[in-house]
């Protein structure tokens, strides 16, 4: 079934002449009549342009050339990414919808990559915390979580191999996390944000969210590199982004406060049970102590992000204040709230953070955390807390999750690693090893009731 082939499978059949991207597509598609009125994770599917997107990509095969990894591979889109031609409404078509007439730079890049393009992803209305109506294929009766909804959901429920997100406090790491896959948050400035619907200026960051590491790894090569109309963009030397096999078990640091504080009975054993796994595959654990300026992280990281969004938002929320959901509301009026002095304040404890947090990997690798405080709660009235993804949005530095275990609920329980800015390509070569140690094979529920 080609629906349930990952991107480096799918890239091999497609390669080989055995699976053409135009039966890629429509398996795909297929997933999406059969179960999206159920999970509500698209807002828009291009039917008839993917359609003809992959006929044109099987006649380059024909002809010999070959775009490379992502050729013919369906992604979606979250819906705050444009692509040209397909409405962006950002979760607020009321609010915001208007049709662009150029791609985002994420997306001009993966169709360079050979991707199709079949959709554009439910995301929460702004890609703030207000719920979208999507929901988890896992449980239906379960947060996918958020911002990124209808990413998450469409990539659990085989609708496309992938699907791009975007992360300001804990938005692909969360939907990741509770939708069994791994989510890939890389360096602040590493991707593009051109073209993009902004929160933040200082703490957006867009990734894939794939079910393999291997995949992220696709992903991001095609995405990842200096874009010179972005200013945000990172003037920083472009690596292979390729898994690499390790010379050594990784060396591991186990923040040892707030994390396991803050993590509930479920989390805590999930993590445990991890860190026993891969301490029998021979990874070295260390404790790790957060700096100071930790303590005061999570004020900051709000205080930004309102501010932020009360700048993006501001004259729209003038003009339909009473057409803005309430959590909106809430940010905004709080980041109107804040003087001068208060933002100021933020800015430079956030700039002393990303410093001294650099101090807890002397001697390791990556850092460990559990993915999320909680597995996916019960009900669609909220996302669920990014408060364990937070930190790492704050900093810049990137993460990814991975799925370790399903808990009682039959729900997915995740592990989060965190590696030093701009080192990706360790952080994926770590994350592949503990992919295979940690053997995750579950499908969710939704697939097998099918």
């Amino acid at each position: 079934m080609p629906h349930t082939l990952t991107i480096t499978q799918s890239a091999e059949e497609i390669r080989s002449g055995r699976l053409s991207p135009l039966e890629l597509l429509q398996a795909c598609l297929s997933q999406i009549d059969a179960l999206d009125s159920r999970l509500h994770a698209w807002v828009h599917v291009d039917r008839e342009g993917a359609e003809q997107r992959a006929r044109d990509l099987q006649e380059d095969l024909a002809r010999g050339r070959y775009r490379g990894p992502l050729h013919g591979i369906p992604i979606g889109i979250k819906d705050i990414i444009d692509v040209k031609g397909l409405p962006t409404a950002a979760g607020a078509r009321h609010l915001y919808n208007r049709v662009p007439d150029e791609d985002a730079a994420v997306v001009a890049r993966l169709r360079r990559s050979g991707a199709v393009i079949h959709g554009k992803t439910v995301t929460t209305p702004f890609a703030c915390f207000d719920p979208a109506e999507t929901r988890n294929p896992w449980n239906p009766d379960h947060t996918p979580g958020g911002s990124s909804s209808g990413s998450a959901a469409a990539v659990a429920a085989r609708m496309c191999p992938a699907a791009l997100g975007s992360q300001t406090g804990g938005s692909i790491s969360r939907p990741a996390a509770y939708c069994g896959l791994v989510g890939l948050k890389p360096t602040f400035g590493r991707i593009s944000l051109r073209g993009i619907v902004p929160v933040s200026y200082e703490l957006d960051h867009p990734g894939p969210i794939t079910r393999s590491v291997a995949d992220a790894a696709v992903i991001l090569r095609s995405l990842a590199g200096r874009d010179p109309l972005d200013p945000l963009s990172a003037d920083v030397s472009v690596d292979t982004y390729r898994v690499e096999p390790l010379t050594r078990p990784p060396r591991v640091g186990i923040i040892r406060t707030y994390f396991p504080d803050n993590a509930d009975e479920t989390m805590r054993a999930a993590t445990d049970d991890a860190v026993e796994r891969l301490a029998a595959a021979a990874a070295e654990f260390t404790g790790v102590q957060m700096p100071g300026s930790f303590a005061d992280l999570h004020e900051n990281h709000a205080l930004l992000l309102a501010v932020g969004a009360a700048s993006v938002h501001g004259e729209r929320y003038d003009a339909r204040r009473d057409a803005f959901p309430p959590g909106l509301c809430e940010i905004i009026e709080r980041g109107r709230a804040a003087g001068a002095v208060d933002y100021a304040r933020a800015r430079r404890h956030q700039i002393a953070f990303k410093s001294e947090v650099l101090a807890a990997f002397e001697g390791v690798d990556v850092l460990l955390t559990p993915a999320t405080p909680t597995p996916a709660p019960l009900g669609l009235t909220s996302t669920g807390n990014p408060a364990f993804n937070s930190p790492w949005s704050y900093a810049g530095l990137p993460t990814t999750v991975l799925p370790a275990t399903c808990t009682s609920d039959g729900l997915p329980a995740a592990i989060q690693l965190v590696a030093r800015p701009f080192a990706e390509n360790r952080l994926l070569s770590i994350s592949a090893w503990c992919e295979t140690h940690l053997e995750w094979n579950r499908a969710p529920s939704i697939l097998s009731a099918d």
